[in-house]
């Protein structure tokens, strides 16, 4: 069982991670390459997810 503190490290680990990966992606392909794109609503969606747990901790 993960804590919630140790849920939100790993949300923003794959954050950082995602981050990075997009932004490599951007600058070979494009900002707007679909591959890009997609790495952009993922980091938005972990994001968000991160957002939510601090109103419900």
């Amino acid at each position: 069982m993960t804590t919630p503190s140790t849920a939100i490290k790993k949300l923003h680990h794959d954050i950082d991670a995602l981050r990075k990966k997009m932004i490599s992606v951007g600058k070979r392909k494009g900002l707007s390459h679909p591959e890009t794109l997609m790495y952009s609503e993922e980091l938005d969606k972990l994001i968000y997810k991160v957002q939510r747990s601090k109103f419900i901790l």
